[in-house]
C-alpha cells in the first residue's frame, strides 16, 4: 500500500511543481508526473488482481471521526488500472493538443495543477474506506474537474457548461452525504465495515441507501434521467480533458455502485430491476440523441451515455442473478459490466482524440461543415474509422466482447424461474440489439460526413496535413489496445474476473470463472480465424488486380463531384429521426428570401433534449422568477442590509426560544 500512497504523493508534488516551472515546460513536467504516479500506482493494483488479495492501510485521524482505512481490493485495483493507463495517455495527447494555446500566451499553470489533481482524487476515491473522507476526496475531483471545463472560461457557452456541470456534481454530492448521514446513523461511525454490516442486517436500510447511492453515483456517470450535464461539459472542455472525462471520471460513479453493491451483499430483486430499467433507458436514450448531434463531441458525449447504459445494463444483470441465485448469469453481467469500463475508456478516448484532432485543423466541430479529411488527415482518419468499429461492438474489436458478455449472461438466465423474469430478459436482448444497430448508424454518419466525399467547407479545404505524432502515438496505443483486447480476450477478461468474485460468492464460482475463460478463448480463435480469412481475400484480390486491368467506371456524368451532390449530416439521419418525432423537440432557425435576388437565406434545424426543454428549463425559469423578486435587497443600502440581518438574528433567537 505504501506504493499506492506514494503515487498520490508524486502526483501531488507534480501538480505545485507545475505552478512554478516555465510555460513551455509544464505540460511535459505534468506528463512526466503523471507517468511516474500512474505507473507506481498500478504495481499494487496489478498485484492484487493476480494475487486476489487486498492491502490495507490505517491513517489515524480523530476520536470524533474515526481512523481513515484505505483499501485496495480487486474491486478498487481494476478501476486503478484504467484510470492510470487512460489519464496517462491523455497526458501524452495534451502535449500536441495545447500547443497552439502556449503559442497564444495563454496560462496553463492552474490547468496543468488540476488535471494532476484529478488524477490523485480518481485513485483516492478507489480506496478511501471512511464516509466523510470519501466525500472530501468525491468533491475534490468534482472540483477540479469544474476548472478544467472552464479552461476556455471567457467564452459565454463554456462558463454555462462548467456552472451547469457544478451543479450537478453538487447535486451528486446531497444524495452521497445522505447516504453516509443513514449509514453513520445506524453504524456510529464512518466506516465502510461497519456500513456492510447494517446493510447486510437491514434490508429496508440497504434499499434505501442504495437508492441514494445510485442517484449520488449515476449523476457522475450520467444515467438518464441524471445525464443533463454530460452533453454540455464535454464539448466545452478541451479535447484531452474530454477523454480523460468521459473515458475515465464518469466511471467513478460506476465503481461507487459496484461498492455498494458488494457491501450489501445480495441487492433486492426490485432494486435490481430498477437499476436495469434505468441502465435500458439511459443506453437507448444516449444513442437516439447521438445521431440528431452535429456536433462531434455532443455526439460523442451523448454516446457515453449510450455506453454507460450498456454498463449498467451489465451491472443490473449481474444483480439480477445474485437476487435470483443464478450465479452464472450474475458472473457473466458483472464481467460484462467491469470489462465494458475498461473498453469503453479505451475507444471513446480515442474518438475523443480524432475528433479533437480535426477540430484542431478545421477549427470547427460542425459535422456539416466538415467532408474529404481522409485525403489530408489518413491516419487520424483510420483511428477515427477503429474507433467507430469498436464503439459499434463489431469484432474484431473490444466492444464485441463485453457487449457479447452481457448478451450472454441474460441468455443464460432466460429459463428463468418467473415470466416478469423472462420477459424483462428478452426486452433487455431486443433494446440492446436496437442500441447496437442505431450505434452503426450513427458512426456511418459521422466518419462518412466528416471524412469520405469532397470538403463541405473552406474549413475543410485548407487543411493541409494531419496532426503531430504526439498526438497521433496515443491514439495508435489506443486503437491497437482496440485489437488486442478483440483478439486476446481471455488475458483481459481473466483480470475483471478477480473483482467479480467479490461480488458473487457461491461453492461453484471457479468453475464458472473456467468455463467464462473457456468462452472467450473460443472467441479469439473464430477472431483469428476471420482476420485469416480477411487477409486471404486480400491476397486473392491483389492477385487478380495484377493480372486484370483496371479501368474507371461511368460516372452517369458526375465525373467532377462537389459538395452539393453529398449527404449532409441532417439529410442522413432524417429517415429514421422522423420515425421517432414525439422523442424530440425541434428548434428551426429560419431566414426566408424576400427579394428577388437575395442576399442571405438560411434554415438550420436542431433536435433539443426533451428533458432540458419540458423539465430543467422550465425549473430554472421558475427559480429564476423566485429569486428576482429579492433582487430589492441588493440595493447598495447598507442601513438596509443592516436591518434585514437583524430581522433574521430575532426569528432566529425567538425560533431557538420556543423549539427549546
Amino acid at each position: 500500500m505504501e506504493y499506492f500512497l506514494l503515487a498520490i504523493g508524486i502526483l501531488l508534488t507534480g501538480a505545485f511543481f507545475a505552478l512554478i516551472v516555465k510555460e513551455q515546460f509544464k505540460i511535459k513536467i505534468s506528463t512526466i508526473f503523471a507517468l511516474m504516479g500512474a505507473g507506481t500506482a498500478m504495481f499494487p493494483a496489478i498485484w492484487s488482481l493476480i494475487t486476489g488479495y487486498a492491502l490495507e492501510y490505517t491513517i489515524n485521524f480523530s476520536a470524533m471521526f474515526g481512523d481513515i482505512h484505505l483499501v485496495l481490493d480487486p474491486l478498487s485495483a481494476i478501476f486503478i488500472v484504467v484510470i492510470s493507463l487512460m489519464s496517462f495517455i491523455g497526458f501524452v495527447y495534451a502535449n500536441g493538443y495545447m500547443k497552439p494555446y502556449l503559442n497564444k500566451g495563454m496560462d496553463i499553470s492552474l490547468h496543468c495543477f488540476f488535471l494532476l489533481l484529478l488524477l490523485a482524487s480518481m485513485l483516492g476515491v478507489t480506496v478511501v474506506q471512511n464516509g466523510l473522507f470519501f466525500l472530501v476526496v468525491w468533491e475534490i475531483m468534482s472540483i477540479s474537474s469544474f476548472f478544467l471545463v472552464i479552461f476556455e472560461g471567457e467564452k459565454k457557452d463554456v462558463l454555462s457548461a462548467g456552472i451547469k456541470y457544478l451543479i450537478y456534481m453538487h447535486l451528486s454530492v446531497i444524495f452521497l452525504t445522505a447516504m453516509v448521514v443513514l449509514l453513520t446513523n445506524k453504524a456510529g461511525n464512518f466506516d465502510f465495515i461497519e456500513y456492510a454490516k447494517i446493510l447486510q442486517q437491514n434490508p429496508r436500510i440497504a434499499n434505501i441507501a442504495f437508492v441514494l447511492g445510485f442517484i449520488g453515483f449515476g449523476i457522475k456517470s450520467g444515467f438518464v434521467p441524471f445525464h443533463n450535464w454530460l452533453p454540455d461539459a464535454h464539448p466545452a472542455a478541451p479535447t484531452h480533458v474530454s477523454g480523460i472525462m468521459s473515458g475515465v471520471m464518469i466511471k467513478t460513479g460506476i465503481y461507487g455502485i459496484l461498492r455498494l453493491i458488494l457491501m450489501i451483499g445480495t441487492p433486492s430483486r426490485i432494486v435490481s430491476y430498477g437499476v436495469l430499467a434505468v441502465a435500458v433507458v439511459s443506453a437507448l436514450y444516449g444513442v437516439i440523441y447521438a445521431i440528431t448531434q452535429h456536433d462531434i463531441k455532443r455526439l460523442l458525449a451523448y454516446h457515453s451515455i449510450e455506453n454507460i447504459g450498456i454498463i449498467g445494463i451489465g451491472i443490473g444483470i449481474g444483480m439480477l442473478g445474485l437476487s435470483y441465485g443464478n450465479p452464472i448469469v450474475a458472473m457473466l453481467g458483472f464481467t460484462g459490466g467491469i470489462m465494458h469500463v475498461l473498453n469503453h475508456s479505451i475507444f471513446k478516448e480515442l474518438l475523443f482524440f480524432a475528433s479533437g484532432s480535426t477540430y484542431l485543423k478545421t477549427h470547427t466541430r460542425n459535422i456539416e461543415l466538415l467532408g474529404g479529411l481522409i485525403k489530408p488527415m489518413p491516419y487520424t482518419a483510420l483511428m477515427f474509422i477503429i474507433g467507430s468499429a469498436a464503439i459499434c461492438g463489431m469484432p474484431p474489436f473490444n466492444g464485441f466482447i463485453s457487449e457479447f458478455l452481457i448478451y450472454a449472461g441474460m441468455i443464460q438466465g432466460l429459463p428463468a424461474p418467473e415470466v416478469s423474469l423472462f420477459i424483462t430478459l428478452v426486452i433487455t436482448i431486443a433494446a440492446l440489439g436496437m442500441v447496437g444497430t442505431m450505434a452503426i448508424l450513427c458512426f456511418t454518419k459521422a466518419a462518412g460526413i466528416i471524412f469520405l466525399g469532397e470538403p463541405r467547407s473552406d474549413a475543410s479545404k485548407e487543411v493541409e496535413s494531419d496532426v503531430s505524432s504526439v498526438m497521433l502515438l496515443p491514439m495508435g496505443i489506443l486503437a491497437i489496445l482496440t485489437f488486442f483486447i478483440g483478439i486476446f480476450p481471455q488475458c483481459f477478461v481473466t483480470a475483471a474476473l478477480v473483482p467479480v468474485t467479490q461480488l458473487v460468492l457461491n461453492n461453484n464460482k471457479l468453475m464458472i470463472v473456467h468455463s467464462i475463460v473457456d468462452l472467450t478463448s473460443s472467441i479469439s480463435w473464430f477472431v483469428l480465424a476471420f482476420i485469416a480469412a480477411i487477409v486471404l481475400v486480400y491476397i486473392i484480390r491483389n492477385i487478380i488486380n495484377k493480372i486484370y486491368k483496371e479501368h474507371t467506371t461511368w460516372g452517369c456524368g458526375y465525373d467532377k463531384p462537389t459538395a452539393r451532390m453529398q449527404y449532409t449530416a441532417s439529410s442522413y439521419a432524417s429517415p429514421f429521426i422522423l420515425t421517432l418525432k414525439p422523442l424530440f423537440k425541434r428548434v428551426s432557425y429560419i431566414k426566408k428570401p424576400k427579394e428577388f435576388f437575395p442576399k442571405e437565406a438560411y434554415y438550420e434545424q436542431e433536435i433539443e433534449d426533451i428533458e432540458e426543454a419540458y423539465i430543467v428549463k422550465p425549473i430554472l425559469k421558475w427559480d429564476e422568477k423566485i429569486l428576482t423578486k429579492f433582487e430589492r435587497i441588493q440595493n447598495g443600502n447598507i442601513q438596509q442590509y443592516i436591518l434585514v440581518g437583524l430581522i433574521f438574528l430575532l426569528l432566529a433567537i425567538v425560533g431557538v426560544f420556543f423549539i427549546g
